[in-house]
């Protein structure tokens, strides 16, 4: 069920700074048609650190809703304070979304022992599929293989977003978890060698912006058909860089806002793409074959 490109939303707003609904409806649809495989709304990508709490509930909610079953829908939960977590994951559960997504608490720089105890308590506390997300370098703390595969044996905890861009540890890991633990690339620059190794898909950034291309990468990957999917990598090769200009989503909003989905408009105290940096992402937009 979860495997392949899996877009890591963004949130359109307004102007004002209120969410953007009609644009996040056609940004929804769009996706199904091109052939993403899933969604995950309200991560990193979806401004989860400046939504409240229930904007974030409506925007996981309003997703599973129009989605209704035709691809997955995982739901971006995690917060550094666990009861926020635990909170965000009984809403996604009530919203119908297949599953959770929960970051590594950020900022507190917790123990192992505590990222155990935290997702050990979120998964046991709400019947849902989970998967941990581990990103230290947004987070600053570091999910080790050891602390994942003690986590890997409790139930509803079914996978891991790993954005290291290690492709050590995704080895590392793979020698401690089951068989059928699920690996999910949280880089878009290495996704292509970490399926190649053993992932199932990735949760990409890229695939806001070319998500029929990232999705036809995926599917050959599956195949095991890598030097096919391997020439679709390189053209989307210069996006995977530029859109990291500055810090994600910023870029991302700016592209999708400069093909007319949606505004570039992005909250406090992130601010619109530096004008030095347009050129660049514009022109790996049209290496890449964007209609602008």
């Amino acid at each position: 069920m979860f495997r392949g490109s899996m877009v890591a939303l963004v949130t359109p707003m307004k102007a004002d700074n209120s969410l953007d609904w009609d644009a996040l409806h056609k940004l929804v649809e769009w996706h199904i048609e091109q052939g993403t495989h899933g969604i995950v709304a309200v991560g990193t990508t979806g401004e989860s650190a400046t939504l409240n709490m229930q904007e974030h509930a409506e925007v996981i909610r309003k997703v599973a809703d129009q989605v209704n079953g035709r691809i997955p829908v995982i739901a971006g939960t995690g917060a550094n304070s666990t009861s926020e977590a635990l909170e965000l994951t009984l809403a996604a559960k009530e919203a119908n979304a297949d599953a959770c997504l929960l970051v590594t608490p950020y900022y507190n720089k917790p123990s192992q022992e505590g990222l155990y105890l935290h997702h050990k308590l979120i998964a046991e506390s709400v019947a849902i599929p989970q998967l941990l997300y581990n990103v230290p370098g947004r987070t600053a703390v570091d999910m080790l293989p050891e602390t994942v595969a003690r986590l890997a044996a409790v139930d509803n905890i079914i996978g891991i977003k790993e954005a290291t861009g290690s492709l050590d540890r995704l080895q590392q890991l793979q020698a401690v978890v089951p068989d059928d633990f699920l690996f999910f690339s949280g880089d878009d620059g290495t996704a292509l060698d970490f399926m190649r190794l053993g992932g199932c898909g990735e949760i990409s950034v890229t695939a806001n912006v070319v998500p029929h291309l990232t999705a036809k990468m995926c599917e050959l990957l599956l195949e095991d058909k890598v030097e096919e999917a391997r020439k679709i990598d390189e053209r989307m090769r210069p996006l995977h860089s530029a859109l990291f200009l500055e810090a994600n989503p910023i870029p991302v909003k700016w592209a999708m806002a400069r093909m007319g989905m949606m505004s570039e408009a992005i909250r406090l105290p992130l601010t619109p793409l530096a004008e030095s940096y347009r050129s660049t992402l514009e022109s790996a937009m049209l290496a890449a074959d964007v209609s602008l």
